[in-house]
């Protein structure tokens, strides 16, 4: 395909001299297109220059501007300057495609990215170095990517209420197919087993996790004729949304209900009484995305590419035991 002969091949594949600039370039063209892997690094092999793409379509309020302050100041410690691209505008624009070729930018952190996998997979193939934070969707095999424990921290939090004595638990859940949704539902499911509960579907509510539809959500979970006596938001804004839709209907908190967050953002020792909640690690997400990131540059070879970070349990007032009638 290069139009070079094998011996040409196997001196760019091993990294070796006497090859021309131009000849390198048609063979590891060749290679990429192949899906082969690209040459070996010879000796001491220098790390790749250039600054790092940093793109988080949301705005960067409390959750998202934790972390791309976290991969900023990050960045800044491994001498890497930083492009960004952020903002809910930035959702629409289709940036991946051309990422690979963009001059100046040696790698990306992708935070929750909306694109498909497919994207992803197209840019991974073009050997382009990228960490993912928060995958919505289940990343390429061999693209790096930092979550949180959230399967273990949801377990966590429902253990709590039904050690309070919760058997009836609304779900405030965020939108189906993210995998920190899955995950957070399965965690919930399997705390619900360990207490001899078989969840029910009529009690999850699958919407966008923020303040108005959690308080939409809640409000019609807490008007079933017979309504869970704890919910559990997504997040801290859906809980937040949820401690709204409590109090306009008279129900006292933890007393007639208990509610549950997941994040532990400043909104959620914000509201009275405080929540109960999940603390994700946010400034370490950032801060391991880019050690991953900075690894790849300077060419180390990485074997955990999937990486999860344990979450915290934190007790506040939200959250009590269940009322008895009578």
């Amino acid at each position: 395909m290069a139009g070079v002969s094998i011996a040409t091949v196997s001196r760019v594949l091993n990294g070796h001299g006497n090859v021309t600039p131009e000849t390198r370039d048609l063979v590891e063209r060749a290679v990429a297109q192949l899906g082969g892997r690209g040459p070996r690094p010879r000796g001491g092999p220098k790390p790749v220059a250039g600054s790092v793409f940093v793109r988080c379509p949301y705005l960067l309020t409390d959750y998202f501007g934790i972390i791309v302050s976290s991969v900023a100041e990050t960045l800044e410690l491994h001498g890497r300057s930083l492009v960004l691209n952020a903002g809910d505008a930035a959702q629409r624009s289709r940036v991946l495609p051309q990422l690979a070729g963009r001059p100046g930018i040696a790698g990306a952190v992708l935070i929750l990215p909306p694109e498909p996998a497919e994207e992803l997979a197209a840019l991974r193939s073009r050997r382009f170095p990228f960490v993912v934070i928060d995958p919505r969707l289940p990343p390429p095999r061999d693209v790096p990517a930092v979550s949180a424990a959230h399967a273990a921290g949801a377990r966590r939090l429902t253990a709590h209420l039904t050690g309070l004595g919760h058997r009836r638990i609304g779900v405030v859940a965020g939108p189906r197919e993210w995998l920190a949704s899955d995950a957070r539902l399965a965690g919930h499911a399997a705390a619900l087993a360990d207490a001899g509960v078989l969840g029910e579907p009529g009690l999850v509510r699958h919407v966008e996790p923020t303040v108005e539809w959690g308080h939409r959500a809640a409000g019609e979970l807490l008007d079933l004729s017979d309504r869970p006596t704890a919910l559990l938001g997504f997040n801290d804004k859906a809980a937040v949304g949820a401690l709204q839709a409590a109090v306009e209907r008279g129900l006292r908190v933890p007393q007639d209900v208990s509610i549950g967050g997941f994040d532990d953002i400043d909104l959620s020792r914000a509201t009275r009484p405080m929540l109960t909640t999940v603390r994700q690690p946010l400034l370490e997400l950032g801060r391991m995305a880019v050690t991953l990131l900075v690894r790849v540059l300077d060419r180390h070879q990485l074997e955990a590419l999937h990486v999860e970070l344990s979450t915290e349990l934190v007790i506040r007032d939200s959250t009590g035991p269940v009322r008895v009638p009578g």
